[in-house]
């Protein structure tokens, strides 16, 4: 099994980020420690009831090596339950609920999870296959017959905390690509990893009596990432449970928040509330974006608008290659990505893995501190996943091309694979493409990212029909986004005589992209 080996922080952290956690609610039991709507708790109640969430997994079987599902939108149950499984010495499974069905039915057989966590409205995403499967289903918020209650759980259980010793290579969270066909991949972090994260907490002033709203879901790395370091500064977390451009601005401005963590659609929806302008945002100090790249012209709005440092990362949830800008410090680069984190090393590779020459566009390889273990039960996968240096030394392919400029600064490119963000989300060519093709009329697909003001990008289908084919593109867009999940649909499909092809037969889709990008 392919072993991953990241280098060593120039301070290696000496506890666990359960610790950090634990000794977090000490310092301030009355604090503000999270909210999400009406809901409020200081530390000291929010400590309580990590405990309960603890004990009530023990009590239920799960310990060292168990993985624990959690199907729901934010909500203070889903921050607890969260903490709760890692205080359990269990590894916590957040899935994503704009997966369809199949997939989410092949994340949780893939892990093993011996109990999910689901909330009322995405029970209908389970339905399909909850009773061919040896799981217990808790409810979040709702009743059922036969379905235990998370509120009864708790209540029953004891709030000492459980004091499950935690080691470094401990699993921490079960992150699943979001695949549409196949068996999505599992990303495993851990308590490793988890730990070497917390550097950015004081640099970023999360320890300063921070205030953090995210309005992205907990199963998403983006969100944990600054969930995580808030709670370790002692601050306060602030959850959305679903992301309103007004309503977010409403609760900066009601809860004088400092900090949050949004990806770049997020931004452009804010930026283009038509009275922007007049939310009293002035107690905001870091605004952090992620998981795609926020264009120059948005970036150069929020400077102009929006108060507090504007801070873009550019990484993968499987960790290695991290790059961060400062935009307010780097009014020249908003076109870049920034330049590579303290303590990663960001190399640039051809096809055949040599190294290009500087400023010559190449593959993005990565290596830091904060490494995934490896993607869960696939070790054949990770193995494809790194590139190695010619001393030996282990890095994560990106798949996305770039360069470097004069001045060290990260430039994002084409993508080596057909992937699409739209909405910060990743979504696979190849996965849409699949589903395209099962429609009987359809002889030949090619599906590409074209712009898109609300997602940065969206995926369309050009589609060659059988000859005598009666139905159009209106019916095919229909039946595709039909086996689709929400986040993957396609936004259009068009018709197309032929698709162009290279000598050997594959399909140009540089070609076809050409007349979509300026």
């Amino acid at each position: 099994m392919t072993q991953v080996t990241p280098p060593q922080p120039a301070e290696p952290p000496v506890t666990t980020v359960v610790e950090m956690i634990r000794a977090s609610a000490k310092i301030d039991p009355d604090k503000l420690a999270i909210t999400c709507g009406d809901e409020r708790l200081s530390w000291g109640q929010f400590d309580l009831r990590i405990n309960r969430a603890a004990n009530a997994l023990i009590d239920l079987g799960i310990g060292k090596g168990d993985f624990v599902a959690i199907l729901s939108p934010n909500s203070i149950a889903f921050a607890e339950l969260f903490l709760g499984t890692l205080r359990a010495g269990a590894c916590v499974t957040p899935l994503s609920t704009m997966a369809p069905p199949e997939a989410l039915r092949k994340m949780i057989e893939d892990c093993g999870a011996k109990l999910l966590f689901l909330a009322d409205q995405y029970r209908d995403l389970v339905a399909p296959f909850l009773d061919q499967l040896d799981l217990t289903c808790i409810a979040l918020d709702f009743t059922a017959d036969g379905t235990a209650a998370y509120d009864s759980l708790l209540a029953a259980a004891s709030d000492t905390d459980p004091m499950v010793p935690i080691a470094w290579d401990d699993p921490f969270n079960l992150i699943y690509s979001s695949g549409t066909t196949g068996t999505p991949k599992g990303i495993v972090h851990t308590h490793w990893m988890r730990a070497v994260q917390t550097d950015r907490v004081e640099p970023n002033g999360f320890a300063d009596n921070a205030r953090t709203l995210l309005a992205i879901p907990l199963y998403s790395n983006t969100t944990i990432v600054s969930f995580l370091p808030t709670l370790i500064g002692g601050s306060t977390v602030h959850l959305m449970s679903k992301f309103d451009a007004r309503k977010f601005l409403e609760l900066v401005q009601a809860e004088r928040i400092t900090h949050t963590m949004l990806v770049p659609v997020q931004y452009k929806r804010i930026m283009d509330v038509p009275d922007f302008d007049s939310f009293d945002l002035s107690s905001m100090r870091f605004k952090l974006s992620t998981s795609a790249p926020l264009r120059a012209d948005v970036k150069a709005d929020v400077l102009a608008r929006f108060p507090g440092k504007l801070i873009e990362y550019y990484g993968l949830t499987e960790g290695g290659g991290v790059t961060v800008l400062s935009a307010d410090e780097n009014p020249t680069k908003l076109h870049t990505v920034g330049v590579p984190a303290p303590g990663v090393d960001i190399r640039l590779i051809d096809a055949d893995g040599a190294e290009v020459p500087k400023g010559s566009v190449g593959e993005i390889c990565g290596r830091g501190p904060a490494m995934m273990a490896g993607y869960f039960g696939r070790p054949d996968l990770t193995a494809d996943y790194i590139w190695r240096d010619p001393q030996g030394q282990m890095f994560f392919r990106s798949g996305d091309m770039g360069s470097f400029d004069d001045d060290g600064f990260l430039v994002l490119s084409d993508r080596k694979k057909d992937m699409i963000i739209s909405g910060g989300l990743n979504i696979y060519a190849n996965d849409l493409e699949l589903v395209v093709l099962r429609d009987p009329d359809v002889t030949d697909v090619a599906v590409i990212g074209v712009p898109s003001d609300a997602w940065g990008e969206t995926p369309l289908a050009l589609v060659a029909l059988r000859a005598g084919a009666t139905r159009g593109a209106k019916e095919v867009l229909v039946a595709a986004n039909a086996q689709l999940g929400k986040s993957h649909r396609l936004s259009a499909v068009e018709i197309r005589t032929e698709l162009p092809r290279s000598s050997i037969g594959k399909i140009l889709k540089r070609e076809l992209r050409a007349p979509y990008w300026p």
